[in-house]
């Protein structure tokens, strides 16, 4: 049976990555063809207001989409402090909100150079001060973590993304955390199971199929 519910769980997976990637130029590539078309939108966190311009072959244009929504209003519970990594920062939502919000010290990174482009300019318009720069993974970073962020790039594949999470063991304080959001259907139970021979793993909330899962440096 376990088999079979694995079988279903890739299945499900695959399709999903699948038609998902039909809709979109992959924000984890940097396609230099791809014509860019700015939208902006505003939205609220705290009743604080926000604006973010966003663009073609960066993630979830022109919306804060649900999950990443989600991870931000978890994390704004937990009162962090520290110094903290967005970890595939797209346009910047997450860690400008934080270094808005809390008092962090935020580094923000992404192989994308119009996602680094658009944050830079996000970081300005909303008045926070961040450290943004370019990075295949942890390519460019050296630093320690007391937290690590992300809504992490799915469409990578498992291999690669497994690869991703468990190098940010190494970038993590000894007590540090990585705080991350899944969707059911992409294969947050295996990677519930596989994380936690890595991590102390917990799932800190779940809505409309998304899970926010910490995984902590053991």
């Amino acid at each position: 049976m376990k088999g079979v519910t694995e079988i279903i769980e890739l299945v499900f997976v695959t399709l999903f990555l699948f038609f998902e990637g039909e809709k979109m130029s992959h924000y984890f590539e940097n396609d230099e063809n791809l014509k860019s078309e700015i939208v902006s939108f505003n939205c609220i966190m705290n009743n604080i207001s926000f604006t973010f311009s966003t663009d073609n072959g960066v993630f979830s244009k022109g919306e804060l989409d649900f999950g990443t929504s989600l991870l931000i209003k978890n994390i704004l519970k937990m009162h962090l402090s520290g110094n903290v990594l967005d970890l595939g920062c797209g346009y910047g939502p997450i860690g400008i909100i934080l270094a808005k919000l809390l008092d962090v010290q935020v580094s923000m990174i992404d192989i994308n150079k119009r996602a680094i482009h658009l944050t830079k300019m996000n970081a300005k318009k909303n008045n926070v001060d961040v450290n943004v720069c370019i990075s295949d993974g942890y390519e460019n970073i050296s630093d320690k973590y007391d937290y690590v962020i992300s809504n992490p790039p799915i469409r990578i594949g498992k291999n690669r993304l497994y690869k991703l999470l468990i190098d940010t063991k190494k970038h993590l304080k000894e007590h540090g955390e990585l705080i991350i959001v899944v969707r059911k259907e992409q294969g947050a139970k295996s990677l519930i199971r596989d994380m936690s021979v890595y991590y102390d793993v917990k799932v800190i909330d779940k809505d409309k199929g998304f899970l926010i899962i910490s995984l902590k440096n053991n």
